[in-house]
C-alpha cells in the first residue's frame, strides 16, 4: 500500500506541473478559466488522496501513542480551592 501511495503523490505533483496548459485559452462553464479548472481537480484528487491514505495506511501505533503522549495532566489531591473539613 505504500508504494501505492507514493507512486500516486508522485502522479500528482507531476500533473501539478501544467506548462501545457498556461497558453489555454479556453473556458469551463463560459466563465472559469481552464488552468484554475485544471487546479480544482487535482486538489480534489490531492484530498482524497490524502484521505484515504489516513483512512487506509496510517499506522497504529501513531494514533494509540498520541493520546498517552498528550494526555492531559491529573489533579493533585488537595489543590488549591478544595477545602479540607
Amino acid at each position: 500500500m505504500k508504494y501505492v501511495i507514493i507512486l500516486a503523490v508522485s502522479i500528482l505533483l507531476i500533473a501539478h506541473q501544467d506548462y501545457w496548459n498556461w497558453n489555454n485559452p479556453s473556458m469551463v462553464w463560459g466563465f472559469l478559466p481552464f488552468g484554475l479548472f485544471y487546479h480544482v481537480i487535482i486538489s480534489l484528487l490531492a484530498a482524497l488522496l490524502w484521505l484515504l491514505t489516513v483512512t487506509l495506511a496510517w499506522p497504529v501505533s501513531f494514533s494509540e501513542g498520541s493520546s498517552k503522549r498528550y494526555a492531559e495532566p491529573q489533579a493533585a489531591v488537595g489543590t488549591a480551592g478544595e477545602r479540607d473539613e
